[in-house]
């Protein structure tokens, strides 16, 4: 048998989306042999191809679609609103298409080698590609993204559940639907269906929606959907799915009671997992940590020229997170004698649902199991005049400064342009600011950011 061909590079990158990418360019510009292996279907990545883009496309249809239903309110008289649901699709796959063309432009521009091939490891120097050609690399970046979360139930395999990518590729809208869990692409593929004229029925596991927020930046977002017509389940526990009489059933227990619960189709929104199962990482001398790689704050992981990045990394599934992770492990593959280290203290989440939902840095109740003293202030957006005006008084804005320095550890906002307004305390805490600071900071009125002088002023006022 002959000798497979061997190839040498200085960094070798499983995965061309956003943290693949971000991570190329900066090393190929830092004057390193660099080469991308991605054997995936198409090339751009999740966000592009299956994430942020083609469900804000599709969500910012149903929210023009909804205005329009309410014209209304405002004096205006539109007739009744109709769709068609192939040109809504139509539109998503075509910005898709130009986001995706960019990025495959960007990835075959020859600053570095593009190899289309899934790989594997072979020893922790050299990766396996599928026709059995080795490339060996003095520096490894995995950046291989993630995949749906497996099904929690094994009945739930009998009625073949949509993921977010099976609602991507829709034809038709069903009857009615039921979507399981109640995180960020439960909630916005939730109300997409729903302002759809869908029959949508949500079923969460957890307490509250967004369990990783505070209880009363969620719940607005509930009393919102749920007076659009959505049926809500709360602290639940899944029993079982079947199908009867040609429909899909969801079993579930609920305050006590047993419930069924039939539609046409179901979502499973239970989240992602790590893309690493298929690449022999113990050939390497790494080993999974309940499914996932651990990695330090610059990026390596417990094998130290092997670096990961993006979904496959965690802690987050946020595609900026992913740049600032694939740029920073490339610079310490640049510059190992002055690496950096991911700062997760501004962390930023948003929700794209309306009213939409976000949040950085602390959370009120993160804050308090810390063991800081801290202020809270909030105020809310049924009385501020721009909100008013626009018909968008769901929800609030929220404070969470130190209470002895006024530093300010976090913000939460639910209501109109949320993931917008929330930047402006991303800033704030970025560049450690007080409460006090921000008061002072002129806001023109009228403006929906102005709404976060009020809790400013009632913080720096509890200070002095």
């Amino acid at each position: 048998m002959g000798q497979a061909s061997q190839r040498h590079v200085d960094v070798a990158i499983l995965g061309g989306g956003s943290a693949g990418y971000a991570a190329a360019r900066t090393t190929a510009a830092g004057g390193l042999k660099t080469a991308v292996i991605d054997g995936g279907p198409e090339l751009g990545g999740l966000c592009i191809l299956r994430g942020c883009m083609p469900t804000k496309a599709l969500l910012y249809a149903s929210e023009v679609k909804h205005l329009a239903e309410k014209g209304g309110t405002w004096g205006l008289q539109i007739p009744k609103v109709s769709f068609d649901f192939q040109k809504v699709m139509a539109r998503k796959a075509a910005m898709v298409e130009e986001f995706a063309s960019y990025r495959r432009e960007q990835l075959q521009d020859g600053r570095f080698e593009l190899i289309r091939s899934k790989a594997r490891f072979r020893d922790p120097h050299t990766l396996l590609l599928e026709d059995g050609s080795l490339v060996q690399a003095d520096s490894i970046l995995l950046a291989t993204g993630s995949s749906v979360a497996p099904l929690p139930l094994p009945s739930l395999e009998s009625i073949q559940p949509w993921t977010s990518n099976d609602v991507l590729d829709l034809k038709r809208l069903p009857a009615s639907i039921i979507v399981l869990g109640g995180g960020p692409v439960a909630l916005e593929l939730a109300q997409f269906f729903l302002r759809f004229g869908v029959k949508t029925t949500l079923i969460q596991r957890s307490k509250q929606l967004l369990s990783g927020f505070d209880e009363d930046i969620a719940s607005p977002l509930q009393q919102a959907l749920e007076e659009e017509g959505m049926q809500i389940y709360t602290h639940t526990r899944l029993l079982s799915a079947s199908r009867k009489g040609g429909m899909d059933c969801i079993t579930f227990e609920h305050e006590g009671k047993t419930r069924e619960i039939y539609a046409e189709a179901v979502l499973h929104g239970l989240g992602r997992v790590p893309n690493l199962g298929s690449l022999n990482l113990e050939k390497a001398g790494l080993n999974l940590q309940q499914g996932r790689l651990k990695t330090d704050a610059q990026m390596r992981s417990p094998v130290s020229h092997i670096y990961a990045a993006g979904d496959c990394a965690g802690p987050h599934e946020i595609v900026h997170i992913a740049i600032q992770q694939g740029e920073t492990a490339a610079h310490n593959i640049l510059h190992p004698k002055c690496p950096r280290a991911m700062d997760y203290r501004a962390l930023v989440s948003v929700v794209f649902t309306d009213p939409q939902v976000a949040m950085v840095g602390l959370s009120e109740a993160e804050a308090k199991r810390s063991g800081r003293r801290v202020l809270c202030a909030d105020y809310p957006f049924n009385d501020h005049g721009k909100s008013m005006l626009m018909e968008a008084m769901h929800g609030k804005v929220k404070l969470i400064a130190d209470a002895t320095s006024g530093e300010i550890l976090g913000g939460a906002c639910t209501g109109p342009m949320a993931g917008d307004l929330i930047h402006e305390i991303v800033v704030a805490v970025h560049q450690r600011m007080t409460a006090q600071e921000l008061a002072v900071v002129p806001h023109y009125h009228p403006t929906l950011a102005e709404i976060w002088t009020y809790p400013a002023e009632d913080i720096a006022d509890a200070l002095s």
